[in-house]
């Protein structure tokens, strides 16, 4: 049986930050330049894994900052594999694209990766730059540039669009890159690939984030229905997205909608960072994590870890997103978005 939280819900996914990492420094993220002390090992990732798997975790994300700059990620997702027998269902990976040629892209569906979401927040160069945290237009241009191909590059490799194995994420943030909400929609449409649009959240401590720059989900899918008619799909149960699909059979598109519509209700995701700590909430509070290094050690017992890793989660109470407009104005120090993996 999976564990579950006071509020009844079960554990079922795992998001694994690799690196703290990433090749882009994008506003909204802000990530370091460099990596915390005592990054776990890949036995040490495995451990975890296979603890959470036994709790009744049925999908793991790889995340960062930029899983790609992690050098042993493919031979992490062949090691995994034989856990689908014990439960796991899905391997996932969200990377910003900019490294993955069509080289890498087989060599991780070769290793058994199910699933890639690729990010891109516009469609120009300038956007790109803007969004990206890149100094010029010139940058920006070559990120888009290298984002189409491997889109191209992960679709050759058979991440499959049609099956949901290939999508791509855009944060929108009103003041900066909301004139591209259609272009991304008519991007992703002429690409056959399902985008989702993430509402600028607070999370972390660098963004600067504030109420005003949310553009909320009903407004973009209000937009995007008036050029394109949408009909509604609803959210799966534990999902973190509302789905649409086009009236003219060209595609869909989903909303993470976490400041205006909270979905905190039926959240299963635990998150542990490149260096060990887990958390059991995206807006979770600096220094609050639980430290599972020690339970990582040459000579533990397996089930300790377990055990550790079990409590933290029946313990579990967080809502955040739900209690948000209820809190004092005064922001909360929280856990920085490129250690917890987005």
């Amino acid at each position: 049986m999976p564990a579950t939280d006071t509020r009844g819900r079960p554990l079922g996914v795992l998001r694994l930050s690799l690196t703290a990492r990433c090749n882009l420094a994008c506003p909204y993220c802000l990530p370091d330049g460099q990596e915390p002390p005592g990054l776990l090992t890949l036995e040490q990732r495995l451990q975890v894994i296979q603890a959470a798997v036994a709790l009744g975790a049925h999908s793991l994300r790889l995340t960062g900052g930029e899983p790609l700059l992690h050098p042993p990620l493919d031979a992490l997702i062949a090691a995994v594999q034989p856990l689908r027998t014990k439960g796991l269902r899905e391997i996932a990976l969200t990377s910003n694209g900019l490294l993955l040629s069509a080289e890498r892209a087989l060599r991780l569906r070769q290793a058994g990766l199910d699933r890639l979401t690729l990010s891109l927040d516009g469609t120009n160069a300038a956007s790109v730059a803007t969004m990206a945290g890149l100094k010029d237009e010139a940058n920006g241009a070559r990120a888009l540039k290298q984002v189409l191909a491997a889109i191209e590059h992960a679709r050759a490799a058979g991440f499959d669009p049609a099956t949901g194995a290939l999508k791509l994420n855009a944060v929108i943030q009103q003041g900066r890159n909301n004139d591209q909400l259609l272009p991304l929609a008519a991007l992703a449409r002429e690409r056959g690939l399902e985008l989702r649009l993430i509402e600028y959240m607070d999370v972390g401590n660098r963004n600067g984030w504030v109420q005003s720059d949310v553009l909320p989900a009903a407004t973009m899918i209000h937009s995007i229905s008036e050029r394109w008619p949408l009909e509604p799909l609803g959210r799966p149960g534990h999902s973190t997205a509302s789905r649409w699909r086009f009236r003219d059979g060209q595609g869909s598109v989903a909303v993470v909608a976490s400041v205006t519509q909270p979905f905190c209700g039926d959240c299963n995701r635990l998150r542990v960072t490149a260096d060990g700590i887990a958390y059991t909430c995206l807006f979770a509070a600096a220094g609050h994590g639980t430290d599972l290094r020690p339970w990582l050690q040459p000579g533990r017992e397996p089930k300790a870890l377990k055990q550790v890793i079990g409590a933290l989660w029946r313990r579990r109470s967080d809502r955040y997103s739900e209690e948000r407009q209820l809190r004092s104005t005064a922001r909360q120090d929280h856990a920085e978005m490129a250690y917890l993996g987005g």
